[in-house]
């Protein structure tokens, strides 16, 4: 790749739509795969605590170690960043977040540049693997992936520790595949409900949390079978999940246990949003949708269905849209969204 000049550079201003840490991981994600530099302003200026923080900076430190990138501003609570990617490397990496900031969204940022090398990658990040504002790695592992095996993309994924707030210590390990079958992803109705699978786990605190988020869960949403889970890992936290199994698609809605919330109460609202997807007729749930979108884009397109389209989604939609030669549209019908990628 030749290098480039910065007066080619895109720049951005992070303070757009929803204004978080999204728009920085897109970028990198981007701009690895166009090989385009970008200068990204007011990072996060829509948050408490502006700037990048650690694990956003981690998403940044990985990205450049994978790219070989020439990088200005990669420091903590800082508000602006230039980014020059040079040539993307497949081979085996391992990051540490030195926190309990969310693995899985350092994960989404170096996928899709990783993806569509010509080789394997072997990938481990240490840090938080089950985050209050980030898709767990429940979520990456029963809902992501089998939605990008339906694209032609293969990762093999492990949650090998758990890793809860505030100590973190939870560890992934990821294979990523050449990208070779690209394939259409049109899937505008999930089909038939097959089943519904509950799971819980609390790991370093008293296991009958996890068995009474069950009862509540089954209770409330008649499952087809309960589990459960016997996490490994040295900081203390309860998550419990559930699997919707359809004809077309599956889905995954998570919650996580709190401080002076009982495990019946976890179990009561988690269960209250499944419901409300099951009476819809999307395929894809708010956080899916977005994060459909990105390698919709660098395949062949496609279009699903999505039960809402959040700020987060259109904003996703417009970064890509500055990198990529692509459209993306979202249309209303009745209470749900299509969601169309054309390329």
């Amino acid at each position: 790749m030749n290098t480039l000049v910065k007066n080619k550079t895109i720049q951005i201003d992070g303070s757009q739509g929803e204004g978080g840490g999204q728009i920085l991981r897109t970028a990198l994600s981007l701009s690895m795969l166009t090989g385009i530099p970008f200068e990204l302003v007011n990072i996060r200026a829509g948050r408490k605590k502006p700037g990048l923080m650690r694990q956003h900076l981690v998403c940044v430190q990985a990205s450049q170690r994978i790219s070989n990138a020439i990088v200005e501003g990669a420091e903590l609570h800082s508000q602006k960043l230039y980014f020059q990617p040079q040539q993307v490397q497949a081979g085996k990496y391992d990051f540490h977040i030195g926190s309990a900031g969310s693995t899985v969204l350092v994960l989404q940022t170096l996928l899709p540049a990783l993806m569509m090398q010509n080789e394997i990658s072997h990938i481990s990040i240490h840090g938080g693997t089950h985050n209050p504002m980030a898709p767990t790695a429940d979520f990456i592992e029963s809902c992501f992936l089998p939605a990008l095996h339906k694209l032609g993309i293969k990762v093999d994924f492990e949650c090998e520790r758990a890793g809860f707030f505030p100590i973190g210590a939870g560890q992934i390990n990821i294979t990523t595949y050449p990208w070779i079958d690209k394939l259409e992803y049109s899937v505008l109705n999930k089909g038939k409900l097959l089943e519904i699978r509950g799971y819980a786990a609390a790991l370093n605190i008293q296991q009958n949390i996890a068995d009474r988020e069950l009862e509540v869960l089954h209770n409330k949403l008649s499952l087809s079978q309960r589990n459960r889970l016997n996490f490994q890992g040295i900081s203390q936290g309860n998550t419990a999940f559930v699997v919707l199994n359809y004809e077309h698609h599956q889905q995954v809605f998570s919650a996580l246990g709190e401080m002076k919330k009982s495990a019946e109460k976890v179990a009561h609202d988690l269960a209250k949003e499944v419901k409300s997807f099951l009476a819809c007729d999307a395929v894809a749930d708010e956080y899916l949708a977005d994060q459909l979108l990105l390698p919709l884009a660098l395949g062949k397109g496609g279009a699903f269905t999505a039960q809402v389209v959040s700020e987060h989604t259109t904003t996703q939609a417009e970064m890509i849209q500055k990198f990529l030669d692509c459209e993306i549209h979202f249309e209303a019908i009745n209470d749900i969204f299509k969601v169309s990628v054309i390329t």
